[in-house]
Order: C-alpha cells, then sequence, then structure tokens
C-alpha cells in the first residue's frame, strides 16, 4: 500500500521572501511525477518539506494522514536523493550500502549489488574519492534499493554523462514496474526524461501553475501552422504560447484543448495542427512578463 501526500495552503517564508505561496497539493501514491520550474520557482523549497527535512510557515502537510515531520514511521518510509557533498566521507562504497540498509526497511541488498556493476561503482573505494558522476551513481543506487514508499529524485542525475543517465531512467521505470511507489523527478532535462511521468507538476514563482497527467497536458498544447492571415484568424480567441513567421507562414503555439469541431475548421482552412513537446510547453507557460515584451 502506498503513500498519499497532501499539501492544505503551504506557504514557506524566509524573512520578506516568500518561497511558496499557498499550495494545496495532492500527490496519489504509486505514481511517477515530474517536478519542474526555472530556476527560483520554489522545488528546492517544496522538495525538502516532502521529504520532512523542514516544516512550513503556514499550511499543513500530511503522509499518509500523518504529520510526516519528526515522525519516526513515515521518515524512514521517505527517501530524498539529491546532490551531496562527500568531501568529509570516511566510508567506501560497500560501507555506504550497508549503512543506508541499516536504516531502510525496504532496501534490497542484491538489488543495490547489481545497480552497483550496472554503473561500474568501485565497492572498496572511498566516497570521497569518487568522480562526481560516480558519486550520483551512488546516490541512485541507494535511492532506488532502498524502495521506500516514496522516493525523491532532485536532479539526481548531475555529473552522469547521458549513457549513465539513460541507465538511470530505465531502471527508475523497471524497478517502478516490480515494485510500485511514489517517486518525485525534478529535474531540468525535461525534454530528456518527459517519457518517464505520469503526472507532471509545474511550479511558478512559488506557486503550482499546474498538476495534471502528461497526456492530457500535452493534449491542450498545439502548433498550429499555415498561412498568417488563416492562422491569425482561427488562434484569435486562444491562449497564444508563441508564434514565429516565416514569409507568408505562421505557426503559432496554443495552450487549449482543440475540439473535433476545431480540427476539423483548422482543416478546412488548410491549417496543419501539430505537437507541443512539455518542454516547449513548460518554457512558455513560465515566462516572465517582461520575456513576452521582448518577443513583441
Amino acid at each position: 500500500m502506498g503513500f498519499d501526500i497532501k499539501m492544505n495552503q503551504v506557504s514557506v517564508k524566509f524573512r520578506k521572501y516568500q518561497a511558496l505561496k499557498d499550495i494545496s497539493l495532492h500527490l496519489e501514491a504509486n505514481k511517477i511525477y515530474g517536478l519542474i520550474g526555472r530556476n527560483g520557482a520554489g522545488k528546492s523549497t517544496l522538495l525538502p518539506l516532502l521529504a520532512s527535512f523542514t516544516q512550513p510557515t503556514a499550511g499543513s502537510i500530511n503522509i499518509a494522514d500523518q504529520d510526516p515531520f519528526e515522525n519516526a514511521a513515515i521518515m524512514s518510509e521517505v527517501t530524498f536523493v539529491f546532490e551531496t557533498d562527500y568531501s568529509a566521507e570516511t566510508e567506501k562504497v560497500k560501507g555506504m550500502i550497508e549503512a543506508v540498509e541499516r536504516y531502510r526497511p525496504h532496501f534490497d541488498r542484491q538489488y543495490a549489488l547489481e545497480l552497483v556493476k550496472l554503473f561500474k561503482l568501485p565497492l572498496d573505494k572511498y566516497v570521497s574519492k569518487l568522480s562526481k558522476g560516480m558519486q550520483s551513481a551512488l546516490n541512485v543506487t541507494l535511492g532506488l534499493a532502498s524502495r521506500s514508499k516514496i522516493t525523491i529524485f532532485d536532479e539526481a542525475y548531475n555529473g552522469m554523462d547521458a549513457p549513465t543517465r539513460e541507465k538511470f531512467y530505465k531502471e527508475v521505470l523497471a524497478d517502478y514496474e516490480r515494485f510500485p511507489r511514489t517517486i518525485i523527478l525534478s529535474t531540468h532535462l525535461v525534454s530528456e526524461m518527459d517519457y518517464l511521468f505520469e503526472e507532471v507538476v509545474i511550479l511558478k514563482k512559488g506557486e503550482v501553475i499546474i498538476k495534471e497527467p502528461i497526456d492530457l497536458l500535452l493534449e491542450k498544447g498545439a502548433a498550429i501552422t499555415g498561412s498568417k492571415q488563416a492562422v491569425e484568424e482561427f488562434v484569435q480567441d486562444m491562449v497564444q504560447l508563441n508564434s514565429q513567421t516565416l514569409g507568408g507562414t505562421k505557426s503559432v503555439m496554443v495552450y487549449e484543448e482543440l475540439t473535433n469541431e476545431k480540427r476539423e475548421q483548422a482543416r478546412m482552412k488548410g491549417l496543419e495542427i501539430g505537437p507541443v513537446s512539455l518542454q516547449d510547453l513548460f518554457i512558455h507557460l513560465t515566462k516572465e512578463e517582461e520575456e513576452y515584451e521582448v518577443q513583441k
């Protein structure tokens, strides 16, 4: 049985700076969530709250209908994987695995050793002497093998090269299939990781602007292309995220679910309707007002 996460009007304030503003969010158990937002959007404030590292200034957080803060039963079921400074670490890789195994109730040592082989981690090498990429691989190994009911990966790929990141992504999906749990992936590599997400949460200026299944979200984005006049007439009442013009041809990215009737109208006008990637939607939905001004 998985753990639901419920946030009710959660705010975090650092002196005069409002990092999170009245967030109400329900993350259902046993799904893979993509958490995305620009720098300063509030991701690095939100995730430690979910991991019970910190408390909100206002509002409440419940995990499995309990307050998780300083709650040993809940905290043992939440793993937070983030970039760590191991310069003062005195353990070897093998010792780190043994240490985590002691306080993670579902830790699978055999799976951890399989991941060690997959990522080519040297068991007898001091963690402080590992490259940044290998330290990241060790972090995700510990995170995956813990099989906690809630596992949070915060930019966990930092330092990994592309082939190693791909191994990590495949393992996330494969082990999720074997042992379903709530997995939260916070990332800037949206185009590389979007196929992992079941649902997407987008933060902007400390607020959740979107929380939606990825397939439904992508259905709301479309690129309308055709003659300049026909496109402008077709999209005039729609939410327009971006536009490009080349000669007499114009392409406009819209954020609106197109009905069958609208699609037929587009076809009759000789317009093409193309898909929009999650990365494109994210970029344009989180634009600042001054960026729109520059485009105009």
